[in-house]
């Protein structure tokens, strides 16, 4: 991103904010949600918001807004990528740079449990709401919903992502639920990331709101990943996690949960922005021949 055009982007913000919602109201919108080869393949953005700026060895990788931009901007023009993930800051820079013409927008919602903080788990839906993503002309929202049976801020979380869920169908919009069971390891927040944790989990979100007509589930790749998927209905998309040091291993469990009937697609962030090797165009070509 050169320095030119992040000045540009300033000087859009200080003198004309409006160009924002303008924007948002040009901007060409996808026939559907699924790109040509059938699956939906997003790039996921919405880590900064939570403080959650590391990337593999990087503890501060997401932190340079600039080169980020870089990286999204070239993830977003490759072929087969159809969608984006994000806050309204990163997608409103990414409106004013015209790098969401006809790509399925989903705006990130509850990102007030920030990493490392006490009150992680009280998921506070700081960021998006659903009239906010109609207004804006998007396709959908996501939310986190991390189930912690020691902390009683899950209830919280829980019934606030219910009314999300009923929000968005309300609109018409696509609400894409992100559940983990999550317990305190050391005071840190960590993802049980087994079969039947992902079962709990999937099971729970499944059932959150008035509706789950417009419901899509956001999962992590687990052992027994088919049994994981069995537990509902619902169209599921993979997430990337962590970046991977064996990015093979990782593409290997990717195309092996596509085969399962409700697995839709791919939400990828850290591990296609910050690969090894830092090739963007690559890693984000060799996830998109996975579909």
């Amino acid at each position: 991103m050169r320095a030119e055009r992040l000045q540009e982007l300033v000087e859009v913000r200080v003198r004309r904010p409006e160009a924002v919602a303008e924007a948002a109201r040009r901007r060409r919108r996808p026939g559907s949600v699924l790109g040509e080869h059938g699956k939906l393949m997003m790039i996921a953005a919405d880590h900064p918001a939570r403080g959650a700026l590391r990337a593999g060895e990087r503890p501060l990788a997401m932190a340079d807004r600039g080169d980020l931009l870089d990286r999204l901007c070239v993830a977003l023009s490759r072929p087969g990528v159809n969608g984006v993930l994000g806050t309204p800051d990163v997608l409103e820079d990414l409106l004013l740079l015209g790098a969401l013409e006809g790509k399925v927008v989903v705006g990130s919602m509850n990102r007030g449990g920030l990493a490392g903080t006490a009150f992680e788990i009280d998921d506070r839906f700081t960021a998006y709401d659903a009239p906010s993503i109609a207004a804006a002309g998007y396709e959908g929202g996501k939310m986190l919903v991390r189930i912690d049976p020691e902390d009683p801020a899950t209830a919280a979380t829980l019934e606030s992502c219910g009314r999300a869920v009923s929000a968005l169908a309300d609109h018409r919009l696509m609400a894409m639920v992100e559940p983990f069971i999550s317990h305190r390891v050391d005071g840190r927040v960590r993802n049980e990331l087994t079969a039947e944790a992902m079962v709990r989990a999937s099971t729970v979100a499944a059932g959150l709101g008035t509706t789950s007509a417009r419901t899509w589930l956001k999962v992590p790749i687990v052992d027994e990943m088919e049994r994981a998927m069995a537990a509902t209905t619902l169209p599921a998309l993979i997430l990337g996690g962590e970046v991977a040091q064996d990015q093979d291993a990782a593409f290997a469990s990717w195309s092996k949960a596509l085969a399962l009937p409700t697995v839709q697609g791919l939400v990828i962030g850290r591990s296609l922005l910050y690969p090894p090797g830092d090739d963007v165009a690559a890693a984000v070509d060799a996830a998109v021949g996975l579909l």
